[in-house]
């Protein structure tokens, strides 16, 4: 029986998904749990699978276009199977519209057909690898190949470790780190050019806009300020890990734990606005802030009062390289009830965060300063870290979110707490 190919649902946000690339071509045969085609969704890139064997009979939806979700992209089926009702189908789908002048226009699509008559349809899951690879081609992952480009790497100069010699993530990353920091510079266009380049927006940048519009437009924000002493929190950090050099445990790790330890005494914080209700969060996740090749994303470390900070450490290490690559996962993600925005590593001092809704609270870092300080009548040399709680007034009062901070910065200041 013939299988419908969709365009899924990677998020609760996403609307629509663009086609990267294909990667089987019509014709070719196909197994279930086979990758068929990588798209770009608002969150991330991901590869979608086959859930039948057969023959790709028929690629709907062209390399390039944009679809919303369900719209149909091709069809798998027997070799000598008839699909002409299928691909003739009209449900009255939007067309695939290209993302940029040029790009090839999609084939007329079916809409998606319901549930119960749809047949086996696809899921996102983990690249396969492939066995071997065609002459003349690398075999390589999707991912790998991008963080090439991205450094400006020959990929036919890098031994593949995956099977049958695919190249894979951990690859590039032992050449980029072999080779040392490479860096793709950005070539201004000649005075002669043109007086300016339109890029179309990508998901992720959509997504981005029409959060922030349903952030600050709606949201009433209000901003508090506090200077932290990192003394202890520093020696804790260098401590740890000379203790154990793989911890690799960051001053973010730390705040991130923190304000998780400081949520169980202000669950009020830990709370969000639904417009008929005060939602208050009986679980603490803590979204963090990465950004990322073309926007942000907010990856979640689920529970976190209950994990100890090694815990935490290495799992949002995890994350964050995941989140780099785009290959996260909806639910690593989407759910959290706190947000933490850390730019101290870029040198900014001091920044104010927009709340990701329907948070009611984000936690704006910046870098720890070595700066004069007066401590008992005399000048001496602190470490210091200002943060900035931006709060949705509707969930939180200013003496709600002014508690917070004095025990974030009680927590933050004698740090031994968190290895309680």
């Amino acid at each position: 029986m013939a299988s419908r190919v969709l365009m899924p649902k990677g998020s609760d946000t996403m609307t629509e998904g663009k086609v990267l690339k294909w990667l089987k071509n019509e014709g070719d045969k196909v197994a279930s749990g086979d990758p068929l085609v990588e798209i770009e969704t608002d969150k991330v890139d991901m590869e979608v699978e086959s859930m039948a064997g057969g023959v790709l009979r028929k690629v709907m939806v062209q390399a390039g276009a944009t679809v919303p979700v369900g719209q149909l992209l091709a069809v798998v089926g027997g070799a000598e199977e008839d699909i002409s009702s299928i691909v003739s189908g009209d449900g009255g789908a939007p067309a695939a519209k290209p993302e940029a002048p040029g790009t090839e226009k999609a084939a007329p699509a079916a809409p998606p057909a319901p549930p119960a008559a749809a047949g086996p349809s696809v899921h996102p899951e983990a690249p396969k690898a492939e066995p071997t690879a065609p002459a003349g081609r690398i075999l390589a992952s999707p991912l790998a190949r991008r963080l090439a480009r991205d450094v400006g790497l020959d990929l036919s100069a890098i031994q593949g470790s995956g099977p049958g010699g695919r190249i894979i993530r951990r690859d590039v990353e032992g050449a980029t780190t072999a080779a040392g920091p490479v860096r793709v510079p950005r070539v201004m266009p000649s005075p002669q050019g043109p007086e300016f380049r339109d890029e179309p927006l990508s998901s992720m940048r959509k997504t981005i806009a029409q959060r922030l519009a349903q952030s600050l437009g709606p949201v009433p924000h209000f901003y508090l300020t506090i200077e932290v002493d990192m003394r202890k929190a520093k020696e804790l950090r260098e401590s740890a890990n000379w203790i154990n050099p793989d911890l690799r445990l960051s001053f973010n790790d730390i705040i991130v734990k923190a304000c998780a330890s400081a949520l169980t005494q202000h669950p009020d914080v830990n709370a969000s606005y639904t417009g008929e209700a005060i939602r208050f969060h009986n679980r603490i996740h803590i979204s963090i802030a990465v950004a990322i090749e073309g926007g942000l994303i907010t990856p979640v470390i689920r529970n976190c009062d209950r994990k100890t900070l090694q815990q935490v450490s290495a799992e949002s290490d995890e994350l964050i390289s995941r989140a780099r690559g785009r290959k996260l996962k909806p639910e690593e993600y989407t759910g959290g009830t706190f947000s933490v925005s850390n730019l101290g590593m870029m040198g900014i001092e001091e920044f104010s965060a927009v709340i990701n809704p329907p948070e009611g609270a984000i936690l704006a870092v910046g870098s720890v300063v070595e700066k004069p300080v007066v401590e008992n009548g005399q000048v001496t040399v602190g470490s210091r870290c200002r943060m900035t709680l931006s709060c949705d007034h509707r969930v939180v009062d200013g003496a709600t979110g002014a508690r917070f901070l004095q025990t974030l910065q009680e927590i933050l200041e004698n740090p031994v707490s968190l290895l309680l």
